[in-house]
Order: structure tokens, then sequence, then C-alpha cells
């Protein structure tokens, strides 16, 4: 089938989603721009004023032609890391990489950026490279979370991650608020990172050490991911996340010997879809019925309503992996905390518009930092106000004990 006949078709966007009489900048008739946190975040959103989303020719115009475009011909940044394995409370380990020389360049009140990969990317992936650059070039500190066995992480038990599990993520936060307490935290998530990012804001909701968040082609609803996933050319897509599951499985094959129960370590090692991974492996590891009771319960659809700090969502229209109608919406409108995205065109971790097109970064990373940075001058902003107050109350204080 010819790619032209694979994309999905443009939904005309109506500008009523962003009007003049609720903002001071003008509509974006090319996105969809909608959420509870609208009015307070869309202006801080400058990079959004410059021009509207325009898709590279002919790269951009097909879905598929744009994801594997990105993927394999998107440019890498040379960036030295220096990488520091965690061992978790269940002896697993993920891998932080660093900046290198960050640690000493920066002081240790820069502001903090996780970035979550995708389903078995890590810090060698491009978008995650060129998000690196861009947050160290506005003196932020950036470290990469490396799940289980992704980006070389080590595997040191039998159990890999997965999209129900937030162990991990509660400890990297943890771990990296302790190394750089006066730091306010943010996290970004790609993909099944972003799903991972935002089902831990919803559990932490009431708790959360992160000041803000930004999720990026998340599938949202996994049900639905899964049941595209296995149309046309998708399948190219299963088969080549399969495949990359395998490679890492087999790499730590000892660790699942003589593994007891519903365990099938043939169709895991073997697998030749992602839902065939998960079926011989990740449901079982982490306790569900079926793949179908997995996917269900690890959706971060579910988790919008629950989250509490600034967080914007960007997807793209035409994804084949993390299909817009699992987007939810109506859950994202009623969040006040919540901005939503949705550009007409992008792929899955394409975005090849803006700037840096056709071979640098994608069209996300400025909005993405424009929001972060609002975010950061807003906290210290509120700081400086407390300081103020406090100065105010101390002189009170010291007025009141004066003797006349």
């Amino acid at each position: 089938m010819a790619f032209q006949n694979l994309c999905f078709k443009l939904r005309p966007v109506c500008s009523s989603h962003v009007t003049t009489k609720t903002m001071s900048i003008h509509p974006y008739p090319s996105l969809e721009v909608t959420g509870g946190a609208r009015v307070a975040f869309l202006p801080a959103l400058s990079s959004l004023g410059d021009r509207p989303y325009t898709p590279f020719p002919i790269i951009g115009w097909n879905c598929h032609v744009e994801t594997i475009f990105a993927a394999f011909f998107r440019s890498q940044p040379d960036v030295r890391l220096k990488r520091e394995c965690l061992r978790t409370k269940d002896d697993g380990s993920v891998a932080l990489d660093w900046v290198s020389g960050d640690h000493q360049r920066l002081p240790p009140d820069s502001p903090l950026l996780i970035l979550l990969p995708g389903l078995t990317g890590g810090s060698q992936d491009t978008y995650v490279r060129h998000m690196l650059v861009r947050a160290r070039r506005k003196g932020w500190r950036a470290v990469v979370f490396n799940s289980r066995g992704c980006g070389e992480s080590p595997v040191t038990t039998s159990q890999f991650y997965s999209a129900s599990f937030l162990g991990d993520m509660h400890e990297v936060v943890i771990h990296v608020a302790s190394r750089y307490p006066k730091a306010n935290l943010y996290a970004a998530g790609w993909s099944l990172g972003a799903n991972i990012l935002v089902r831990y804001l919803g559990q932490e909701s009431h708790d959360c050490r992160l000041s803000g968040a930004v999720s990026l082609c998340n599938p949202f609803n996994l049900v639905i991911a899964d049941e595209d996933f296995h149309k046309g050319f998708n399948n190219v897509y299963d088969k080549a996340l399969a495949s990359a599951l395998c490679r890492i499985f087999k790499k730590h094959a000892l660790l699942f010997e003589d593994m007891d129960g519903e365990y099938n370590i043939p169709l895991a090692a073997n697998a030749k879809s992602v839902r065939e991974f998960d079926e011989g492996l990740t449901r079982v590891s982490f306790g569900f019925k079926s793949v179908d009771d997995y996917y269900s319960n690890s959706s971060s659809s579910d988790s919008i309503k629950h989250v509490r700090i600034p967080l914007l969502c960007i997807q793209a229209d035409n994804d084949p992996i993390a299909p817009s109608r699992g987007i939810p919406r109506e859950d994202i409108k009623a969040n006040p905390n919540c901005l939503l995205i949705v550009t007409p065109k992008g792929g899955h971790l394409g975005w090849v518009a803006g700037a840096e097109a056709p071979l640098g970064a994608p069209w996300t990373d400025p909005v993405v930092m424009d929001f972060l940075e609002h975010l950061e001058r807003g906290s210290s902003e509120a700081s400086a106000s407390r300081s103020d107050l406090k100065d105010v109350q101390q002189s009170s204080e010291g007025l009141h004990q004066l003797e006349v």
C-alpha cells in the first residue's frame, strides 16, 4: 500500500479553541489548543506566535514517512554524558545519564529536568539529545532516566519495567531531589515514558516533588493504542519494537531461567509483536490476569483528572502509535492544571517542522522550554515574594520588641 494512503486524514481545527476574548495573543488556526490551564499558560508560549505549524514539504505530509525519517535521519547532537547507576529497593537497576561537567558548571539551585524516553529508548535517541542540548543552553541541569535494560542500563533482576510500574520513577525523583535539594524539579516524557510520567503525576497528586511536567506523543489509552498497532503499516512499528524488546531480553536471558507460574519465556524471547512480549513476560511479571487487563489498568488517560501540577501535553493528530482518539480531551479540559496542544501533523516522535527542520530539533522543543521556563520564573518570583514577606514579618516582630 502506498505511503500516501496510510496517513490519517487531517481534521480541520476550529480557531474557537483559542479566542481573542480570553487571550491577549492571536488564535492558532493550525493547532488544536485546549485544556483547563489554557488561559493561564498559553500566553507564555511565545514560540507558538512565531509562525503556524507548517509540516516540512513531502516529509511532513505523511505520518509514516515523517516517523521513519525522524527515527533514522534526525541529527544526533554530540553531548558528553556521565552515567550513574541507581540500585532500587528491589535490587533492580536504572541508569541516570547526566550531562558531563554540569555538576561544576551550574549552581546547585539550577532547575533540573528529568527526561523519560519512549519504549526501549534511552539517552542515545536523537529527540532526547536535542532536548538535552536545549535545556543546557538555557542553564538547566538535565538527566536522562534510562529504564531497566534501556540505553544499555543493566538488568539485575528478573523484572523489566512496564507501563504499570511506577516504583523506579518514584525512586529516581527522590534520588535526584536529594542530590540537588535547592533545585526545582521538572520532567518531560515521550511515548511510553510520557504514559509513565502522567501516571506518576496522578499517583503522587497530593505529594508530588515535581514543579511541572511535559507529556509528548503519549499513547494515553493503551487499549486503543494496541488496537491501532495491528492495522496496516503500523505492523512495521510493532515488529520493530518487539524486536528491540527481544534483544534486551536475550542479553539477560539467564536471569529468567526456570521461571515458575504463567510465564511463557519462549514466547517473550521470540515475540513478533509487543503484545506477544507482554503476554509472555510483562503482564505476568506485574501481576495482571491478561494483556488486556494490563493495558486497561496501565493507561495514563485515567490519571489526568488527578494531576495537580502544571502539565503540558503535546500530541500529533496523525500519530500512528499514539492515536488522537485516545486523548482524554474532556478530562484535560476539566483540569485547571492541564494544557493540550495537538498539531495537525507530526507522526510519532517526528514533528519535522519549524526553524530546524528537517534534520534538527523537533518543532516541539522550543514550546516545551517556553513552558518550563515560564513555570520556573513563576516559582522564582513566588520564592522571592515569600522571602520579602519573611523579611517584613521579621522587621515587624523587631518593632514590637522595641522599648520606648
